[in-house]
């Protein structure tokens, strides 16, 4: 009898939950449903403790997708992952990882979203330490601890919700905006979503999070994990229009888009240029929030999180072709030996540079279309577009690197495309970055938005994605390329490189002063000062006694017996009065 795996039925599973979400999803946008479910878990007395779900169309959509890509990651594993004793604990944790997104999607109520959402840091730090060496550990670290100050922003935020009657804060979000408490609260969940989201100061865990496995990182660190911020910054949408919020949220994702994008192109790890534009996506995501368009958000959201997960999947077959080496500089002409994978991997690269009527086209036009017609300042205006040119720039530097010339790698190394259940898990999610975008189109939005703009700035965005795919080509060519690099300030690419140095802050700037300061006390106090004064000192006034006392004993032989004479005489007259 044959058994199936653990990865078979959890994609089994997962798949038919996904559905089921998905037209849910669709009965409730058709009919205009919000299901507000309060289940009471325990009731003693006059006080019960109530656990409330929140079922709408968006929770619906989200979950079905998270649902779906998180099956066909599963079953991906199934080949990526088969050399792996633990398989069976690696799929557990991502389940694990599952469930906590679930609970986070479909809270309503401050205090399960933090059950959600410390589930996504603990499973998140347990996936990323997975493969255990020294770069995992720290960058494990670095991801949790980063974590830890979204998580005291939202318990705190918990006991400001004190303040009002329950922590449902659906009931008092449009009610209370103008409260003092409510922005505060809202706040604290900005700064909870900056951190889980990666936004500018957090955003150095991002590519380090790249040490975990690939099926990891296209499940949690592309489509899932990180948008968590965003989703739950959507629920909280009310609070950023027209207040300081919107703008600072607008300036700080700004920012972060742009450093990626700047970032991504000095990048030589193919998972760690990935990473890079999935931060400048959530950074687009964040500002087009912030300006007050949530559905926008949420409609790039999703299809982000399709092609993003393939890109990863076909990265991930890439590593395990090319001997688990990263680097794009030994890669090259990949296009002829792995044409399915490479073909997979280049729907994903348009879909991300918003190539027409591909899935990421419809989310991110319309986004660059609204920005037009939105009220902001030209700083903010040449973010969105400049970023665009580099997204578009350092995946066409991406796919010269990777798919043509010749393989720079060892030429013994033997090249093909993967077996079929990776290729499956990669063609389903193919298909859906075909057709997601358009179909989402038509579903979020009832009404279609049609943008009149003059000619140019119509054309605007079509014309930065082809310059900065020609940029892209053009500082990628490798005789072209000797001479951009003389020309460059090592320092400048330095700086643009390496995020603008925020790897270095949020490690070395933190711990340098401490342990600086921690060594100066060590030193002065518990191995200085202390030292001499307390034990060090008391044991050499002690040696120095007893050694004089030696020497009298040895010495002199009345003396030694007159001791004893004072010794019986202190006794007695200790006995005579007591």
């Amino acid at each position: 009898m044959k058994y199936l795996s653990i990865c078979s039925i959890s994609f089994l599973n997962l798949i038919s939950i996904s559905m089921t979400c998905f037209f849910s999803s669709l009965y409730f946008m058709l009919n205009n449903l919000v299901y507000f479910i309060e289940w009471e878990v325990v009731s003693l007395n006059s006080m019960s403790i109530v656990m409330t779900f929140l079922f709408d169309w968006m929770s619906l959509l989200f979950m079905s997708f998270v649902l779906m890509i998180s099956s066909l990651v599963i079953y991906y594993s199934k080949e990526y992952m088969s050399g792996d004793v633990n398989i069976n604990r690696f799929i557990m944790l991502v389940l694990m990882f599952v469930l906590s997104m679930m609970l986070l999607i479909i809270s309503p109520n401050l205090v399960s979203i933090l059950l959600g959402w410390d589930g996504l840091g603990l499973v998140s730090y347990c996936l990323v330490i997975y493969f255990q060496n020294i770069k995992s550990y720290n960058a494990g670290m670095l991801t949790a601890l980063s974590n830890r100050i979204g998580d005291v922003a939202l318990l705190l935020a918990i006991a400001w919700m004190l303040n009002y009657g329950s922590w449902n804060y659906v009931f008092y979000l449009e009610v209370m905006q103008n409260d003092f408490e409510m922005k505060l609260i809202g706040s604290l969940v900005m700064l909870a979503a900056m951190t889980k989201s990666a936004q500018i100061p957090f955003s150095s865990w991002l590519p380090a999070a790249m040490a975990a496995p690939t099926p990891v990182s296209a499940l949690v660190h592309s489509s899932t994990l990180v948008t968590a911020g965003v989703y739950l910054l959507i629920r909280f949408n009310i609070l950023l229009s027209n207040s300081w919020m919107g703008q600072f949220l607008l300036l700080l994702s700004g920012l972060t888009m742009f450093m990626a994008g700047l970032g991504a192109n000095f990048e030589f790890d193919l998972k760690k240029i990935i990473a890079l534009s999935t931060l400048s996506q959530l950074g687009l995501m964040m500002s087009i929030l912030s300006m007050g368009f949530y559905k926008l958000a949420m409609f790039h959201l999703l299809t982000h999180a399709l092609f993003k997960a393939l890109l990863f999947m076909c990265v991930g077959a890439i590593i395990h072709n090319m001997n688990n080496s990263q680097d794009i500089r030994l890669m090259g002409g990949l296009s002829i030996h792995m044409p399915l994978t490479s073909a997979c991997f280049n729907v994903s690269n348009l879909a991300l540079c918003g190539m027409p009527f591909l899935a990421g086209f419809y989310s991110k036009d319309m986004i660059l279309e609204i920005v037009m017609i939105s009220n902001i300042n030209l700083f903010s205006f040449f973010l969105y577009f400049f970023s665009t040119g580099l997204t578009v720039c350092y995946s066409f530097r991406l796919v010269y690197y990777s798919m043509t010339g010749d393989l720079n790698c060892s030429s013994l190394n033997v090249l093909n495309d993967e077996g079929w259940v990776m290729l499956r898990g990669m063609l389903g999610l193919l298909i859906m970055s075909i057709i997601g975008g358009s179909m989402l189109n038509w579903l979020i939005f009832p009404v279609p938005y049609m943008i009149c703009l003059p000619f140019f700035l119509k054309m605007l965005t079509l014309f930065v994605c082809i310059f900065g795919g020609v940029f892209g080509y053009l500082i990628s060519v490798s005789n072209l390329y000797s001479i951009n690099k003389s020309m460059t300030f090592y320092n400048m690419t330095n700086f643009m490189g390496s995020m603008w140095f925020m790897p270095y802050i949020s490690t070395y700037g933190i711990i340098y002063f401490p342990l600086n300061y921690g060594q100066i006390v060590g030193k002065s106090f518990d191995q200085g000062w202390s030292e001499y004064f307390g034990g060090q000192h008391l044991y050499q006034k002690l040696m120095n006694y007893s050694q004089t006392l030696f020497l009298i004993h040895n010495n002199n032989l009345k003396i030694y017996l007159m001791l004893f004479v004072f010794w019986i005489l202190i006794l007695m007259n200790f006995l005579l009065f007591l």
